[in-house]
């Protein structure tokens, strides 16, 4: 699989390591309550089908960058740098 780091190109995905679901940066308040933060640590989604993920450039420019991808055809259809993402 290949993604095209919006700094470095397109790159092999062995040059990046996953991070998890991109919704996960959408954290929890701090005074939220114990079942939301569990929730927010522990429960995750397993899509079949297209998702956006948070990835590391960490052998290469080292930004991080949410991709948007399929997780039945390893289809990759843009990355974007985390922090240009709207929350």
């Amino acid at each position: 699989m290949r993604i095209t780091c919006p700094v470095c190109g397109s790159r092999d995905s062995r040059e990046f390591q996953y991070r998890g679901d991109a919704v996960a940066l959408r954290r929890p308040a701090p005074d939220a309550g114990v079942d939301a933060w569990d929730d927010y640590l522990h429960l995750r989604d397993n899509v079949a089908g297209r998702v956006r993920d948070l990835w590391l450039h960490g052998d290469g420019c080292g930004g991080w960058i949410v991709v948007e991808r399929d997780t039945v055809t390893h289809e990759v259809f843009g990355a974007t740098l985390a922090m240009e993402i709207e929350r």
